[in-house]
């Protein structure tokens, strides 16, 4: 360990032991930006930045557990990244597919895809749907893994699946129009029934949300760090908590 390891590492654990427990976001969701970025630094493959981006997710996941997040989102692949060139995108869904299977094999993590898993490889969707499947009855930590997600696109769908219901029951355009609520498009969402996130962080010093859960972040608080993806430490972890619990959380009023 240097001594620049040392430092952080004594001053997270000041930022940790100062951290007010009764105001640890419930939900963190985080945008894992500036893998090529990072790769492209070093004069490396651009792989090699996602697979240091997905190592990074997988410590980021251990982070949270320990300070009692409940919820994490962790947006991985968005539907315009699947316009890459397949000499990126092929890597880099294995490297998806890989990290998904890890999380999953932890045993103690709830996992959940979110995205339109109809837009990925058929290989791909099946990984996601089969670490679903087998983590469905854990009560630990909830991850969603934000793949193939866009957030126009799943507001769209909600509304679709909505209308489909309705439909069903055989309930009019013009009855629906006149009871529709914005908890009724909620319920539709992929990560209906879930709290909406408290924090949402993003990494690489861009300060936008590229569409990342538009609906559920109305009310979420920002942390913005200039680091690159895989060179985001635990201490710009705590920081992020830190600025958290010192905001006052409005809600609009």
């Amino acid at each position: 360990m240097g001594l620049a390891d040392l430092v952080y590492g004594i001053y997270g654990r000041r930022i940790q032991r100062d951290l007010d427990p009764a105001r640890i976001p419930g939900h963190v969701a985080v945008m894992l930006d500036g893998n090529r970025r990072w790769a492209r630094a070093f004069g490396a493959p651009t792989a090699s930045g996602h697979q240091a981006g997905a190592e990074k997710a997988h410590e980021f996941l251990v982070w949270c557990n320990e300070v009692g997040v409940r919820v994490v989102t962790l947006f991985l692949l968005s539907t315009d990244n699947l316009n890459r060139p397949d000499d990126e995108l092929v890597p880099l869904l294995g490297i998806i597919e890989n990290l998904v299977g890890e999380i999953a094999d932890v045993g103690r993590w709830r996992v959940l895809p979110v995205g339109a898993l109809d837009l990925l490889p058929d290989h791909t969707a099946g990984v996601l749907k089969e670490a679903a499947d087998r983590t469905r009855e854990l009560d630990g930590m909830h991850v969603n893994v934000a793949v193939g997600y866009g957030g126009r696109r799943e507001i769209a769908d909600a509304v679709r699946s909505l209308l489909h219901e309705h439909a069903s029951r055989g309930t009019s355009i013009e009855k629906l129009a006149e009871v529709l609520t914005v908890e009724h498009i909620a319920e539709h969402l992929y990560t209906k029934g879930q709290p909406d996130p408290d924090l949402v962080i993003r990494a690489s010093g861009e300060r936008r949300l590229s569409g990342f859960l538009l609906w559920q972040s109305a009310h979420s608080e920002f942390y913005f760090c200039e680091a690159l993806w895989p060179d985001f430490r635990r201490v710009d972890f705590l920081r992020a908590l830190r600025a958290y619990g010192e905001r006052e959380r409005r809600y609009g009023r």
